[in-house]
């Protein structure tokens, strides 16, 4: 098909579903940690949800460390699961990967909801829990892989759009738990309808997944094979050895028109074939930039939830300490963790050969102590420093920005980095960072581990 007979995405319904496939994907996880409260309330021993859903249980209550427990056991098979997807796409076709995590996704959340309404002693309650945490992140990471995978195949603007439904996951997670707290029923049905609400959007991204087989624009591209692709994958490089000069990344890698008279200028200089660059190339030009975000993500999953969440307001009981959580480190944290990422929409600072960026990075792991001694009540070993909500609202608005805006950079900066891989490695880099820290280490190497990803994009970025 002549580049003139490229379908439109009519009603941009393509667009919409991979915007509702991204927020399925994070879905599990942000609702399980907006819940600690809830979790917390049931493992302490209540047999209803009475006084879980807005109170925190940071005594000796929490004997099962519940907060560091979900950490681990969500992260852990992310990482595991989203190398062993790297294996698993050969042998195992697509459609099935993505539609049966889908299912099983949907089936453990579902169990969830139910437990709502059955009453289980605290120590099963807290298997059963662990155990779903662990499967339903081991499918998030199959899942997100997968549909990367797809992403490769399709203009860098979609995945745009399944970063930003990923990034709304959690906003959504904490208004669900705030209008469920704020209902008016009884606890035990809020809680009820709170872990519904994600089996609906687990539902409404099976049905967009299953709608783009019959939608004309996603046939074209998600039908592609990596030989069909080779007049895209030239003007690919094309375009990228033009940004090269101009040390910019391009908008989009299909505006480029190419002079046939230049094809032969084309040529990769490395002796590499086009499928098999070398992961330690690649890695030793953008290793200080990866290292900032791993280390962005260490200093974020060491504090939040596990310690954020067990702040509480110092003000007397009332409406304001019930809400105080949900609100100031939920919802304040996600909302300023988007804000964040948009800025670099408007400006790149600093670039990746300042000695700003691995400073700033490193000035982070100051709110881990800053956390540490907010008003974190029933304990003897730290005193509380800040104990005014003031404090604890402040730090939250500098750590969520600075994540927000730190992750974004270093995303966009990488690509600069690493060359024509580089930023082919972008987008395996989206899916491992949503897995935890240690896994951007493997980020090179899921990113050459597709032969189908064949263009760069803005890591859904705004880059």
């Amino acid at each position: 098909m002549a580049r003139g007979d490229v379908p439109q995405d009519s009603y941009h319904l393509v667009g919409i579903s991979f915007f509702i496939l991204g927020l399925g994907t994070l879905l599990p996880w942000n609702f399980f940690i907006t819940a600690i409260p809830y979790f917390q309330g049931r493992l302490a021993g209540a047999n209803s949800t009475a006084e879980t859903l807005g109170t925190n249980h940071t005594g000796p209550a929490d004997a099962f460390n519940f907060n560091n427990w979900v950490t681990l056991l969500s992260q852990l098979p992310l990482l595991l699961f989203t190398l062993l997807n790297s294996f698993l796409y050969q042998c195992i076709p697509e459609t099935v990967r993505i539609l049966g995590s889908l299912l099983v996704i949907l089936l453990l959340f579902t169990l969830t909801a139910a437990l709502v309404k059955v009453d289980v002693s605290p120590g099963p309650f807290f298997s059963i829990t662990m155990a779903s945490v662990w499967f339903i992140n081991s499918f998030c990471a199959v899942l997100q892989g997968s549909l990367f995978g797809q992403l490769g195949t399709m203009p860098s603007t979609y995945s745009t759009l399944f970063l930003s439904g990923q990034g709304l996951a959690g906003i959504f997670a904490a208004l669900a738990m705030l209008m469920s707290m704020a209902s008016g029923v009884d606890a035990q049905t809020s809680a009820l309808g709170y872990f519904i609400t994600p089996c609906v959007g687990i539902l409404m991204s099976i049905v967009c997944y299953l709608s783009l087989p019959h939608l004309e624009f996603a046939r074209y591209y998600l039908a592609k094979e990596p030989s069909k692709a080779q007049g895209q994958e030239l003007e690919t490089k094309a375009e990228l050895l033009h940004s090269d000069e101009k040390d910019g990344i391009p908008n989009s890698p299909l505006t480029l028109d190419l002079d046939s008279e230049k094809e032969p200028e084309l040529e990769p200089e490395e002796p590499q074939q086009p499928g098999k660059p070398s992961v330690f190339v690649v890695f030793r030009k953008i290793w200080l930039t990866a290292l900032c975000l791993v280390l962005v993500f260490t200093v974020t999953l060491s504090v939040f939830p596990a310690i954020t969440a067990m702040v509480t307001s110092s003000t007397s009981p009332g409406k304001w300490s019930q809400f105080f959580n949900p609100v100031c480190c939920f919802l304040l944290f996600n909302v300023m963790d988007w804000l964040g990422r948009s800025l670099t929409s408007y400006f790149l600072w600093p670039d990746e050969d300042s000695r700003l960026l691995p400073l700033l990075v490193c000035l982070r792991v100051l709110f881990v102590p800053l956390f540490m001694l907010c008003h974190v009540p029933k304990r003897s070993r730290l005193p509380i420093l800040f104990p005014q909500d003031a404090y604890f609202i402040t730090f939250m608005l500098l750590f969520a920005v600075s994540n927000g805006y730190l992750m974004s950079l270093t995303m966009c900066l990488a690509p600069r980095s690493g060359g024509w891989w580089g930023r082919a490695g972008g987008k395996g880099s989206g899916p491992a960072c949503k897995g935890g820290p240690t896994l951007l280490l493997a980020s090179p190497a899921l990113a050459v581990s597709k032969s189908r990803w064949r263009h760069p994009v803005r890591s859904g970025l705004n880059c």
